[in-house]
């Protein structure tokens, strides 16, 4: 297939790496002082490595390639976390975590994963995290979790995505947690009409934050 994935001139490329950190897909790694891209399967095309490049090296093409492979991507890859054990916390880690997976990003996640098999499920605004002091210990102990920005993500598969949760991964309630900004009011239609739209009934709930992490409401949705 013909599709966009960057290109990397080795004759200006000095090695210093800094594009392999701009790399969230993990297409990169210095090979021999250089940048090399591993795999134009793990390439997504969006070329933000490219602002990390002090030398200029590196630019976008078009050329016939294997399509990009989300699930080969190690941003992608399915992990299950023990359970969370509270009462040992690292001198790293003020506060127990409660994620039990990873993936979390909406458009990583797979509903085939078994952490989301008949599982209570938080979808939750990316902010709500930052805004929320206490977010782990009040929301996500045994639920597992997707979050999502509806103002800046590419929305066009959530709604699918979400159904699939609901019909092929039966998951069993599902938590929206919104910020308080017009905007974010967007996760919560999405997830309603997921349900809408859905074979199989579940309840939703909603749960609206304040900017200072205040909870403004928290009501189940019909």
């Amino acid at each position: 297939m013909k599709r966009t994935v960057i290109k990397i001139d080795e004759t200006l490329c000095n090695g210093c790496g800094l594009c392999v950190a701009g790399c969230h897909e993990g297409a990169l790694q210095i090979i021999d002082g250089k940048a090399r891209v591993i795999s134009d399967s793990y390439c997504d095309g969006l070329g933000a490595c490219i602002g990390q490049c002090p030398q200029n090296a590196i630019e976008l093409i078009e050329k016939e390639t294997e399509p990009f492979n989300l699930s080969g991507c190690p941003s992608a890859k399915t992990m299950t976390f023990e359970e969370p054990n509270h009462l040992q916390v690292s001198e790293n880690q003020l506060f127990g975590s409660s994620l039990r997976q990873w993936p979390i990003q909406l458009h990583l996640v797979s509903p085939a994963a078994p952490y989301f098999q008949n599982a209570d499920v938080v979808l939750a605004a990316d902010c709500a995290a930052f805004s929320f002091g206490n977010f782990h210990a009040r929301f996500l102990e045994h639920h597992s979790l997707a979050i999502a920005c509806p103002k800046l993500d590419d929305k066009t598969d959530y709604v699918e995505k979400l159904i699939d949760l609901i019909d092929a991964a039966k998951i069993n309630t599902l938590t929206v947690i919104v910020m308080e900004v017009p905007c974010c009011g967007g996760l919560l239609q999405l997830a309603l009409k997921a349900k809408q739209t859905a074979s199989r009934n579940i309840p939703v709930k909603c749960i609206v934050l304040s900017l200072q992490g205040e909870i403004i409401k928290e009501e189940w949705c019909s």
